[in-house]
């Protein structure tokens, strides 16, 4: 196999059937599913289950494409770090939900403008599942919530969050967790920092009465706690991109209020796009020192990290 078999798997998989990767490639359906033969031939293995004009991965598909990821990541580095010129090809990119919504719009004009041949592929999770497609290569960096543990990951921070409690407007002022006791919680699912700061905030005692309702849009969060459904625990940031946040605001305790969102990439590792993307991230958005000192404080322990 090379790196074109690779990228046809790659792309097959990712589009699920042969017609959309073949317009994707820009390549004949004929030689894209020929391709994909010679490749199961030469691997000895089934790597995809058809169902009529879908496919799906077959484990052995599923530890290939963990393979060409990285096969194809190190080949994309390989290039740009041969190339004298400004970064090109494709950034794969991953970032919260809610830094896509209020971060990032102003950070990827300036880099689309600074860097023009460069595709950026984004995709938005949790923090837990952001930060593992980085180390599983399937991303090659992202912004997550809070700086990893995990040594395959470098970090920098970058944007100062402050978390909120909010509420539908007519409830009563929240002054400790008690005074939300019996009502719902409305959260992202598990893998969600913000939710872990939830979770230690209200207390495994009242967890245990609580009933969590999982989400995966903070508009459509918002919308519910305004609504009387629940409370949730969000940025400032984000509600500022919601013109229609009708919810009350309710102050937290300055330990879990105060976080830092980094920006995450491989150790070790120096893709061309990233170190440019690092670079204007860093100049435009660095949080004050006091800010990083402030968040870096945050105990977190008895806490699983995102």
């Amino acid at each position: 196999m090379d790196l074109s078999d690779l990228l046809i798997f790659k792309t097959v998989a990712e589009e699920g059937g042969i017609v959309k990767a073949a317009g994707r490639l820009h390549r004949v359906q004929s030689n894209v599913t020929t391709r994909i033969k010679q490749l199961e031939a030469s691997v000895g293995v089934e790597l995809f289950f058809r169902d009529k004009q879908r496919l799906y991965l077959s484990p052995q598909g599923q530890l290939l494409l963990s393979y060409a990821n990285k096969l194809l990541g190190l080949a994309e580095e390989a290039k740009g770090a041969m190339s004298a010129g400004p970064p090109r090809g494709t950034l794969r990119l991953g970032a919260l939900e809610s830094t896509a919504a209020s971060r990032l719009p102003a950070i990827l004009s300036d880099f689309h403008t600074c860097y023009p041949d460069v595709n950026i592929e984004l995709k938005t999770g949790t923090n837990d599942s952001l930060a593992m497609a980085v180390i599983e290569r399937q991303l090659d960096a992202a912004f997550i919530a809070q700086a990893p543990a995990q040594k395959e990951l470098s970090s920098l921070p970058l944007f100062a969050e402050h978390l909120v409690l909010i509420t539908a407007l007519a409830h009563r002022h929240v002054a400790k967790a008690a005074d939300v006791a019996g009502e719902s919680v409305i959260a992202f699912p598990q893998g969600c920092a913000y939710r872990r700061i939830t979770e230690r905030w209200l207390g495994s005692q009242m967890l245990v009465s609580m009933r969590i309702l999982e989400l995966s849009s903070y508009h459509a969060i918002v919308a519910l706690v305004a609504s009387g459904t629940g409370i949730a625990i969000l940025p400032e940031s984000v509600l500022a991109t919601v013109q229609s946040a009708q919810v009350r605001r309710h102050e937290l305790p300055k330990v879990l209020a105060n976080v830092v969102t980094p920006l995450v990439w491989r150790t070790g590792e120096q893709i061309p796009a990233v170190i440019a993307l690092r670079d204007l991230a860093a100049a435009k958005n660095k949080p004050s020192p006091r800010s990083a000192r402030r968040a870096s404080a945050l105990p977190l322990s008895g806490v699983a990290v995102l």
